[in-house]
């Protein structure tokens, strides 16, 4: 490597330590504290990937790669964008702060261009995976597309995390190009000293995958006196050493370093002589030399994995703590060094007083600035990409008539849009963890078939065996198929729904599962919000509809989860003519990313959008014959309509969501006749109605009193007697809610218990969710004379 280039990153290195130990250090002990809580930060943990993150930012990367960091060596990441002008003095002193640098990087929360959120270990180390065949699908549709390597910073105890290896057998199945993952093998996690031989098994497993894997374990210090005398017996010496033993005696230092080798194998030809050559500040370098702090070492091994475009596991041997006075420690993962200590540091770092935040204090190197300036990586500025929007038709429509379901409904929207064709058909990409055909994607798959980088035939096909589906996989296919595991569907969505902004192509995925099984997923599912992607989540069957199933397939509290999760809308329809206005909205929704003011009509964040969630169903309900006019188009979006108004003296409203619209119609035929005026509440979306509400209370307080939310404009005319009967196939607290709008009384009825399998009338009566069940609630709860035609209640 170039002398001088070497010595600019050598001193980049080293400020890059000392701004990111003087971050955490600023947080926890010299700003202000007013609730006397630790803010933290990892020190040790990020200085053990500070040489390799100076050779990844300031030499090997290009402005096409992205990288996931290690979630723990935030204050890194955010110390080098410092230095190349992406990142303020003032994030970095507010580090862990409100509006300073996140504790983990994070693309929303932070200014300074973060490619992937990380904090929830493993998720953005597979998410490196995805975007790697994403960049794939879109290469085969542009080959002028430049193509970057996906780059994951990986702790050694992050690869316990089992999210990684489905990620990995996905990755083998679709032929994984332009990707790298570096682990960070410093051997400690946050408890204790990993495992001996961890690396062997790290090894054969990438192999076993198909990754070429580069083991940098040995520093150019290390390799230049294992040719000394001595030498050979000091390697063989190092190679056996227990991660604990060598872990303590880095922390011990250089006399006990020396202390050991004589005592181990000073009698080995050459090893004194070779011990009495150094100081102890000299061996102890040396036995820390390692290499992934080996930074000629480093840049040599990228440049050569950049030569093909093979997936590439590095583990770079590193030491915990690396250059502060707590490397090595087993109790360093969470450990804060001391005034003293930093004191200690400064001083060696020739940083003065009041100077701990100036770039190039106590840098004797020359020019550095220059050399920003021409660092790759940042060779063309903000990394952030824009797309086109894709133009949504009016309306999106399918044949529905007689009894169909909301499932079957959205496989012949879809089927439409692919029939159709244009930009809307080509934007759209669909997944699904091997259970495609079942959530009614067939007849998408068979007009847009399977995307693979190598052409494959379906063999069914061409021996002439008779099958609905058409499986033929290509460069022009348009639906990714997965195996089973739901976490690889969610980052894939991830991935998938950020393509505008890494890669600058528009995409609209659509991944579909069984709605039961979101909660395998659903740390991925945060994940991918968190990082405000952007997909249409369509979920069916849900609750106890697929009732033969049994309890393991029948989702109770997936309704709440599409109300608390943040960067989703959930909706769950009843009808065919609902769910194709909620798709139009949700695929222009999805596009969305406009300032974060709230409408004064729903006060829900409409501009900056996000990403949807469809809860579906399995059961046929029967359709109603109706005009969709505007206004009840918009009441669709914005999360419930009347399908029977309330008169002026009701007595008692249904309020109903998703499938149990039969039984909320039938019981409020059997009220009719007993109850004055009653109401019934068609909810398409228990989340909208629910963020819009809380938006417009909070508004209220902070002073704009006219605020008012599409559910207070429903309820507004409710005389305060009435009651509320509430019911949903799924957990009851969902509708819960809606008698505080205004304080009407009210009974909620839903699922609470793990599911049995019957007929849908045997589970609906049992759980107390059919037309009887829901007529009985009213009876009890609203005042007025019997209701008649009631059955007894087991």
């Amino acid at each position: 490597m170039d002398k001088q280039k070497l010595e600019a990153l050598s001193a980049l290195e080293k400020k890059v330590l000392w701004l990111s130990a003087w971050m955490i250090h600023n947080a926890n002990h010299l700003r202000e504290s007013t609730d006397g809580l630790k803010v933290g930060g990892h020190q040790a943990s990020s200085a053990s990937l500070v040489t390799i993150m100076t050779a990844l930012y300031f030499s090997v990367l290009r402005p096409h790669d992205r990288v996931a960091v290690k979630p723990h060596a935030s204050p890194v990441f955010h110390a080098i964008q410092y230095l190349l002008g992406n990142q303020t003095r003032e994030k970095l002193e507010r580090f862990r702060a409100l509006g300073g640098a996140q504790s983990y990087p994070s693309r929303t929360k932070d200014v300074d261009d973060v490619d992937f959120s990380t904090g929830s270990v493993g998720l953005g180390v597979a998410q490196t995976l995805f975007a790697s065949l994403v960049q794939d699908y879109l290469s085969a549709r542009d080959e002028s597309m430049p193509e970057g390597r996906m780059v994951a910073l990986i702790g050694d105890a992050e690869m316990d995390e089992g999210n990684i290896f489905e990620a990995l057998l996905e990755g083998w199945k679709h032929g994984l190009r332009n990707c790298w993952w570096i682990v960070d093998y410093n051997r400690q996690s946050l408890d204790a000293v990993v495992r001996e031989g961890l690396w062997e098994r790290f090894e054969n497993i990438f192999r076993n995958f198909g990754w070429d894997v580069v083991i940098l374990k040995y520093g150019s210090l290390l390799e230049a006196c294992f040719t000394e005398p001595g030498g050979e017996a000091l390697k063989a010496w190092i190679d056996a050493c227990p991660n604990q033993l060598y872990s303590a005696l880095t922390y011990q230092g250089g006399s006990a370093w020396r202390k050991r080798l004589i005592a181990d194998i000073g009698d080995k030809p050459g090893l004194a002589s070779l011990l009495e050559r150094r100081s102890d500040a000299e061996l102890a370098a040396l036995m820390t030399n390692l290499g992934g702090h080996d930074l000629p070492g480093l840049i040599e091994a990228f440049g050569t994995a950049r030569r093909n475009d093979r997936p590439t596991c590095f583990i770079a041997y590193t030491i915990k703590g690396f250059g502060l006075p707590l490397a090595g420690h087993k109790d360093n993962h969470a450990g804060l060094m001391t005034k003293d200590q930093m004191a200690v540091l400064r001083a060696s770092m020739s940083v003065g007083d009041g100077r701990e935040w100036d770039a190039f204090e106590g840098l004797a190197v020359g020019d550095l600035e220059r050399f920003l300036d021409a660092v790759p990586f940042a060779a063309k500025g903000q990394r952030r990409r824009h797309a086109q929007r894709i133009v949504i038709p009016g309306r999106l429509v399918a044949e529905a008539k007689g009894s169909v379901s909301t499932q079957v409904g959205f496989g012949r929207i879809l089927d439409e849009i692919a029939r159709a064709g244009g930009p809307l058909a080509d934007a759209i990409v669909t997944a699904s963890p091997d259970v495609t055909v079942s959530t009614n994607l067939g007849p998408w798959v068979n007009r847009r078939g399977l995307f693979a980088r190598q052409s494959l035939a379906d063999t069914f096909r061409s021996e002439r065996i008779a099958s609905a589906q058409k499986w033929e996989f290509g460069t022009s296919g348009q639906h990714i198929e997965l195996g089973i595991a739901e976490n690889n569907l969610f980052i894939l969505l991830s991935a998938l729904g950020l393509s505008h902004s890494v890669f600058g192509k528009r995409l609209l995925p659509i991944g579909t599962l069984y709605d039961p099984f979101i909660q395998r997923g659903l740390d991925a599912l945060n994940y991918a919000c968190y990082q405000d992607a952007r997909f249409l989540l369509v979920a069916t069957p849900s609750g106890v509809t697929l009732a033969p199933e049994g309890g393991a397939h029948q989702s109770i509290a997936t309704p709440l989860i599409g109300i608390a999760q943040d960067g989703l809308a959930a909706y769950e329809p009843a009808f065919v003519d609902e769910l194709g206005v909620i798709m139009r909205f949700a695929l222009d929704y999805m596009q969305r990313d406009g300032d974060a003011v709230q409408s004064e009509r729903t006060w829900l964040r409409d501009e900056t959008g996000g990403s949807v969630y469809l809860r579906l169903s399995t059961r046929p309900v029967e359709q109603i014959t109706r005009s969709v006019t505007p206004v009840l188009e918009q009441e669709i979006i914005d999360g419930g309509y009347w399908l029977r108004h309330p008169g002026p003296n009701a007595e008692v409203i249904v309020a109903y969501t998703g499938a149990v619209a039969p039984e909320a119609i039938e019981a409020i035929g059997i009220m009719a006749e007993d109850r004055r005026d009653v109401g019934l509440l068609a909810v398409t979306s228990a989340d909208r109605l629910n963020a819009g509400w809380t938006a417009a209370s909070r508004a209220r307080e902070r002073g704009v009193v006219h605020a008012r939310s599409h559910v207070e404009r429903l309820f507004a005319d409710l005389p305060a007697h009435c009651a509320i009967v509430a019911v949903t196939d799924g957990h009851p607290a969902a509708l819960g809610w809606l008698g505080s709008v205004y304080g009407h009384r009210t009974r909620s009825l839903g699922v609470e218990h793990f599911g049995q399998s019957g007929t849908i009338g045997d589970l609906y009566g049992h759980f107390g969710i059919d037309a009887n069940s829901i007529a009985t609630a009213a009876d009890r709860i609203a005042g007025g004379r019997p209701i008649r035609y009631l059955r007894a209640l087991d």
